[in-house]
């Protein structure tokens, strides 16, 4: 067993969706087998293992728990990670004991104890137990852990995936995720890049104002594993702390591609940047819906208007249903308020999709036309406006350095007005 120490486990179990700057990184391509001494504990168990961050790992679930795992281990090599539950009253310090005879140098252990055992930690540490885990467990409680065994030890940054995406064409989710990525460079002065993946008409060197002679088309098609220097030296630089993947914005090729063709440029990435932003084109297929699924956190940008309606709460459904151990994903409101547009009330649209938008834009099409046209973010040029501090709001709540209860009135308030709505 590995000497590293162990993390201590003190959130309660039982949560429905991990806290907002709960950030939990995925796994590498790991090993993990648990053993299990009851159902409830197995159930958790192989509800973990169809989550997202632990899509690369490959995990064996047993029932006897730690007398089988000794058992198994005589006659077998252990993997990158046990998951032991202790039999209720056992002595958890010998079987360890036991273990740590037929346990190969590095493999890392959580362990998983009951209300009642008065084992002391540092015992445990002495031993080489990575985690331990109050039972009854939940599927969150075992995520968390087997991810904080990589994301903690190897001391490295482990990037926040954010995606972004309109409901329907047109909407603005580009500009939207844009100016919330500036917002997360400049203003909460986070490490930040965005990925523009709309290959064949990407806006991003525009609004930028860059013209880079390599992108994300550079790392996709290259035909080794990107490393982290090949990352760097494709990244435009936009600001101290804002670079930018550039799309090609070239028809010269069909840009198909599999489910999981960005996810080594992701996972690089994730080492260097502590946000990654994804924008996304408004299509449906294998690698949009894995991009979206597997992010750690989601946007969806939309008009008050009814094909919106139906897109967002189609998109927040699938979303929340596909990760179900993840935060709901988010939505906002763009522009709103457009001259002679009829539109549906804020009032209805959150009713219909069954949740508040964590933002509403207000139409100012002199704004954003002068920003597209000067390559340049709203808060360029107007710092004083209501605007940018909407993309700073989002920036927070995506980042998870916000309640969103306490920003709600102050989100919606502005458009709330325009349309004679009262905010809760």
């Amino acid at each position: 067993m590995t000497s590293a120490s162990p993390q201590s486990q003190e959130e309660q179990p039982g949560s429905a969706h991990p806290a907002a700057d709960d950030h939990i990184a995925p796994v590498p391509r790991v090993s993990v087998q648990a053993f299990c001494e009851t159902e409830r504990t197995s159930g958790a168990m192989q509800a973990a293992s169809q989550d997202r961050r632990l899509g690369k790992a490959h995990i064996t679930i047993k029932m006897g728990g730690m007398a089988r795992a000794i058992e198994t281990y005589h006659s077998q090599p252990t993997p990158n990670v046990i998951v032991l539950e202790a039999p209720p009253g056992g002595d958890i310090l010998s079987g360890l004991d036991e273990l740590a005879g037929v346990c190969d140098p590095g493999t890392r252990v959580v362990v998983i104890g009951g209300p009642d055992d008065t084992v002391a930690y540092r015992e445990l540490v002495r031993r080489g137990v990575n985690d331990y885990v109050v039972g009854p467990v939940e599927t969150l409680d075992i995520i968390r852990s087997i991810c904080s065994l990589f994301s903690a030890s190897e001391a490295v940054i482990t990037g926040r995936i954010i995606a972004v995406v309109g409901a329907k064409g047109g909407v603005g989710a580009s500009t939207v995720a844009h100016n919330v990525a500036w917002a997360m460079a400049n203003t909460l002065t986070l490490d930040s890049v965005v990925i523009d993946l709309d290959m064949a008409f990407g806006t991003a060197g525009l609004d930028y104002n860059q013209d880079p002679l390599q992108g994300i088309a550079n790392a996709i098609f290259q035909p080794d594993r990107p490393d982290t220097a090949l990352m760097e030296r494709l990244l435009a630089k936009c600001s101290e702390h804002l670079s930018l993947l550039a799309a090609p914005a070239t028809l010269e090729r069909v840009y198909d591609f599999g489910a999981e063709a960005f996810d080594a440029i992701l996972d690089t990435l994730r080492m260097t940047q502590q946000c990654i932003v994804l924008d996304i084109p408004h299509q449906w297929s294998a690698w949009t819906r894995h991009a979206l699924i597997n992010a750690d956190d989601i946007l969806v940008v939309a008009e008050p208007d009814l094909a919106n309606l139906r897109n967002t709460r189609n998109l927040l459904s699938v979303l929340k249903a596909s990760r179900p151990n993840d935060r709901p994903p988010l939505y906002c409101l763009n522009q709103v308020g457009m001259p002679k547009r009829p539109e549906i009330d804020l009032k209805r649209f959150s009713k219909t999709v069954e949740a508040e938008p964590v933002a509403t834009i207000p139409f100012d099409c002199k704004l954003f036309g002068m920003a597209a046209n000067n390559g340049q973010m709203i808060a360029e040029i107007a710092a004083l406006n209501r605007t940018p501090k909407l993309f700073l709001e989002i920036a927070n709540r995506l980042t998870g350095r916000v309640d969103p209860k306490a920003q709600r009135s102050s989100l919606l308030a502005p458009i709330a007005k325009l349309l004679g709505v009262r905010s809760a």
